[in-house]
Order: C-alpha cells, then sequence, then structure tokens
C-alpha cells in the first residue's frame, strides 16, 4: 500500500522503527471528524476505536472485541489484527530494542502505561504528526456556533455545578482542575456544539481554579455573543494560548484526566507543579442524572421507541414484498425519527445488519457488503438518536420468517440474561463486574459467550458511551441512584447471525431500596422466543414491560398501528 510505504520512508529522518497512530484526535472524542481519523486513513478500518503499530517489517492493528471480525475484513490484507486486551502492542515490542515515534497530543500517559507495561523499547515524542505529512488532505473546517441548552432542557444551573467542582478541589487539596474532555465542559456549563457528527460537544479546554475562576479554550468564531453576557464570570480564549496559561502556572496542585489529558499537557503541567489526582470529578457528577433529567430523559425514549417500532412495522410488512437492503432500511428508519421535531440527529451510525453481517459487532454497511433482507434470516438493528433533552440508544433482532430452533434457543438465553440484568438485586453497592456475570449465566450453560461488555453509561444528550460505570467484567463503579446505562447481552455466530436486545435502564430508589427500572420503549420479538426456556418470573417481567411500551406508545400510532402494537405488546 502506497502510502504505508510513504510512511516508512520518513522513519529515517526522525530516527525511529515504528509508528503508532490512534483513532483519537487531540480532543479524544470517540466519533471523529473524517479529516482527522488519520487510523482509517492509513489502514481503512473504519471502527470507532482501535491503534495501529506500524513497523519497518511489519503493520499491526489493535481493535477490541467489538471490532475483531470487521478490521480483519477492512484491513487484514495488509495489517495483522489482534484484539485487546488478550494481545497489546507490549506483546509485539517486549524483546524489541527499538525507537517508536508517537504524536504526545494523542495519547494519554495511561493509555501507554497500558500498552507498554515493561518494555525495551524507547518512545520518542515527535511532534510534527507523521500521518499529516503524507496525507493530502483538505480540511472542511466547521464554522458551527456553540449555544446554550434552553432553561427547560438544562435541569441544573451551570453556577451550583461550578460550587460543587470548587469545593471538591478544596476537600481534594488542589488548586486547579484541567478539564480536557469537551463534553464535560459541555456538561459544567450547560452549553452544546457541533464539533462530533453525533454528539453535541463543542471542542473546549477549561482551567477552572478552587475560586471558581474559569478560562475556556476553544475557536473563539464559535463564541456568540450572549456567552459573553450570559458567562458574566467566566474569560474565553484562543485554543492555542492553553499551553501558554499552563506554562505560566507553578507549585500548584492540579487535578488531571486520565482519559483525556494528553502526554503534551501532561509534561508541561508536571514540570513545574505536583499532580494530585488523575480523576476528573465532573465523571462522577454527570453520570448522576436528577429527577428533572431523568424525566426528559423518558420522554425522549417514548418518542424514539415509537419511531423505531413504526419502523419494525413497516419492516416486517414488506420484506417480502419490495426489495430492501440493510442501508436503505438504515435510512427508512432515520427518516422515522426526522418526523419527530425533537429529534436532532443520530447518536451514533446505525448498525443494520442482516444474516453474516450481523455476527459482526459493530457492522457499518457499506456498497459493498450491503445485502438484502431475506426470507429466513434474522435482522439486528442497533440505533439511537439525539434529542435535546436525552440520548437513546436500542438494539432489536427481528426474525424474517426464521424458524431455526437453535436461533430461538439461543435468542431466549439473550432474552433471559437481559431479564437478569433488569432485575438484578440493588440493594448494597453493586458495581457492573457482577451483574456482567448474571448477563452471561444463560449463554454459558450451552458454552456460549459474547465479547463485548454488557452495558455502558449514557449521556444527558451528549455522548451515547460515557463512564466511569458501566457493566462489563473489570469495571467496579458502584451503581447509584440517577446512574442510566445499557442493557445488551448478545451472541454473534461467525458468518451465519448475530443476536443483541438491548435496551437502556437507570437506577431508581424507593424507600430506600435502589433497583434498575426501564428506559427504553420498544418492542421484543415475541417470534424468536422458546416458551419453554423461561420461567414463570421471566415470562412476568416480559408482559409487564410490554404492557408498559404500550401504555406509553400508543398515542403515537395511528389506527393500524395500534393494532399492530397491541398484537407485538400481548401476553405471552
Amino acid at each position: 500500500m502506497e502510502k504505508i510505504k510513504n510512511l516508512k520512508k520518513i522513519f529515517k529522518n526522525y530516527q525511529i522503527n515504528g509508528y503508532l497512530i490512534p483513532k483519537n484526535d487531540e480532543f479524544f472524542t470517540e466519533y471523529v471528524s473524517n479529516h482527522n481519523d488519520r487510523l482509517n486513513f492509513i489502514s481503512n478500518f473504519s471502527g470507532s476505536s482501535g491503534l495501529s503499530l506500524i513497523l519497518s517489517n511489519k503493520n499491526y492493528l489493535f481493535v477490541d472485541g467489538r471490532y475483531t471480525l470487521q478490521a480483519k475484513k477492512e484491513s487484514g490484507r495488509i495489517f495483522s489484527i489482534l484484539t485487546v486486551p488478550k494481545k497489546t502492542p507490549n506483546d509485539i515490542l517486549k524483546n524489541k530494542k527499538v525507537t517508536i515515534g508517537f504524536d504526545p497530543k494523542l495519547f494519554t500517559k495511561r493509555t501507554m502505561s497500558f500498552l507498554f507495561k515493561k518494555n525495551k523499547c524507547k518512545f520518542k515524542p515527535i511532534y510534527k504528526n507523521l500521518i499529516d505529512e503524507i496525507w493530502k488532505r483538505k480540511i472542511k473546517k466547521n464554522k458551527n456556533q456553540f449555544y446554550i441548552l434552553p432553561k427547560n432542557s438544562s435541569c441544573r444551573n451551570y453556577r451550583l455545578k461550578i460550587n460543587n467542582i470548587s469545593l471538591h478541589l478544596k476537600k481534594m487539596g488542589a488548586d486547579f482542575l484541567f478539564i480536557t474532555a469537551s463534553e464535560n465542559n459541555a456538561w459544567l456549563l450547560n452549553i452544546r456544539g457541533h464539533d462530533s457528527k453525533y454528539s453535541p460537544i463543542p471542542h473546549s479546554y477549561i482551567i477552572l481554579d478552587r475560586f471558581k475562576n474559569i478560562k475556556v479554550f476553544c475557536d473563539l468564531n464559535k463564541i456568540p455573543t450572549i456567552f459573553k453576557k450570559y458567562f458574566k464570570n467566566i474569560q474565553f480564549y484562543k485554543t492555542e494560548l492553553v499551553e501558554k496559561f499552563l506554562a505560566e502556572i507553578k507549585n500548584k496542585n492540579f487535578i488531571l484526566d486520565k482519559n483525556t489529558c494528553s502526554v503534551h499537557f501532561e509534561n508541561i503541567i508536571s514540570q513545574h507543579n505536583q499532580i494530585t489526582s488523575y480523576d476528573d470529578p465532573i465523571y462522577n457528577f454527570k453520570a448522576i442524572k436528577n429527577i428533572k433529567e431523568i424525566n426528559k430523559i423518558k420522554a425522549a425514549h417514548i418518542y424514539d421507541g415509537a419511531a423505531l417500532t413504526k419502523y419494525l412495522f413497516w419492516l416486517k410488512k414488506n420484506f417480502n414484498k419490495i426489495r430492501i437492503t440493510e442501508i436503505s432500511a438504515s435510512e427508512k428508519l432515520l427518516k422515522f425519527r426526522k418526523k419527530n421535531k425533537n429529534f436532532k440527529f443520530l447518536s451514533f451510525p446505525t448498525i443494520s445488519g442482516t444474516g453474516p453481517n450481523g455476527a459482526i459487532i459493530h457492522y457499518n454497511a457499506s456498497p459493498k457488503t450491503n445485502r438484502v433482507l431475506k426470507k429466513g434470516d434474522i435482522y439486528l438493528v442497533d440505533s439511537g438518536g439525539q434529542y435535546e433533552f436525552g440520548t437513546t440508544d436500542v438494539t432489536r433482532t427481528i426474525s424474517l420468517d426464521n424458524s431455526d430452533k437453535k436461533i430461538r434457543d439461543i435468542f431466549t438465553r439473550v432474552l433471559k440474561g437481559h431479564i437478569a440484568v433488569t432485575n438484578f438485586k440493588l440493594d448494597r453497592n453493586v458495581s457492573g463486574d457482577k451483574i456482567d456475570i448474571a448477563a452471561r449465566k444463560y449463554l454459558k450453560q450451552i458454552g456460549l459467550n459474547y465479547s463485548h461488555g454488557t452495558g455502558h453509561g449514557v449521556g444527558y444528550y451528549l455522548n451515547v458511551h460515557e463512564g466511569p460505570h458501566a457493566i462489563s467484567k473489570n469495571n467496579k463503579v458502584c451503581f447509584q441512584e440517577g446512574m442510566v446505562v445499557s442493557n445488551e447481552p448478545g451472541y454473534y455466530k461467525k458468518n451465519e447471525f448475530g443476536i443483541r436486545i438491548e435496551n437502556l435502564i437507570y437506577v431508581k430508589k424507593n424507600k430506600n431500596k435502589k433497583f434498575f427500572d426501564n428506559l427504553t420503549m420498544a418492542p421484543i420479538e415475541k417470534e424468536l422466543i422458546d416458551k419453554n426456556l423461561i420461567n414463570k418470573d421471566e415470562k412476568k417481567w416480559l408482559n409487564q414491560y410490554h404492557k408498559n411500551v404500550f401504555k406509553n406508545l400508543k398515542n403515537l400510532m395511528n389506527k393500524s398501528e395500534i393494532e399492530e402494537l397491541r398484537e407485538a405488546c400481548s401476553a405471552i
């Protein structure tokens, strides 16, 4: 591949034997713009997470379990595909005395220590990104301005948030918090932007001190006049000045974000200051939604559920009558969502996969892979929307007149895991690692499993993936009232089919008892359920869930849709 050859040609100029290319840009956003997607440029890999290590004699692409199959299809011809955490760059380099170049603005020290725990390699920071040297690209500047959330959408005053952060700084003995995650800045000031395709984030950095003084660094062209009137005590500077301000601070204590504070910024700060903590407290504050936010999120899910349900009814009626492909199906779903005036844009690229494509966990249909939906297949659709008062994420697996007993068996076991998560007792402090075990129990009984976490946190009209909580084997964060998380067990048979059932749920408290309650409102496919495999309590849960779906969606349906909804939500 010519571009890889061109990259290797300049290794000598920098006295390196290899180069690291991450997926992220300098703001560490999940979905990077096309002109910043250096990993896609060099490898053709289109997933949202990954890392390439290019050596003089070999090319490696590291992805997590969600993307292994996809990476092999997109990049396997030129790259060796390895799955983290089973394999990391450390495994490739541990016995090699080589010099590896990297862009210090695109890596955190946490990432570097994870990737290279004990290593004989030398890592050389190169401030001129080497991909940019060989990539002749047109950078289309985003000129869309930031904006303040309407009062009815911003459920917490930004001044109260700043007070809470200030108190936290004092408690920790810290003088400054350097906020490098754009979504955290958005949450803190109740602002949003247009700097990500699937999340309303404003690219920015913030320096906040214990006395509530705030400096915001961003593209000043994106700051509307109203900001200066509204944020009277906040100063705005162009992005490039953040390094100057950080370098001028000396003999102070800082809190940094281990997830998004780059090696570059950390080096500037640590030169003359102490690092008190690597945990940005905003993640914890942001993760806990108050009752007003929860109620608005519920409204978003009702609107979104109605759109998805209408789409599924249309699909079931028409897949045998007209030619429907994976791409045209996802386009149709988007049209249903757009009919609601509250819908802004998608919260991530829609996964629309039938037959063997459904087995690719984060499948992205393209003209090359685009399959026609046909009788006998099962169809997986994972999608979500951004609303001004909530973010949604839902997966349904649909039978296209499939009669395979083995698929029904597996689907039912996935459903049992899904119900087990929702019903998991939260009376005591419970973390995601414990719940993850319950989700996999019924699949493991027949020797099956899945290679992704069971659930991730979700933002309030922000990122569809947010921490610190998750339902996964290594997550130790205890669930608290107001936390929103996905519930999405699944199973994927390579080259055959994929199954996943996903709802968003939240932690509710009643009379000192904590429990999960559903947010997502859309029928679960009953045609794929083996009724002999589910017990009385599971039937009761499913019937009650469908009863709530019918109650919440019926007023958004026309007459014929109400009858279809009644049938889809009838008791089993």
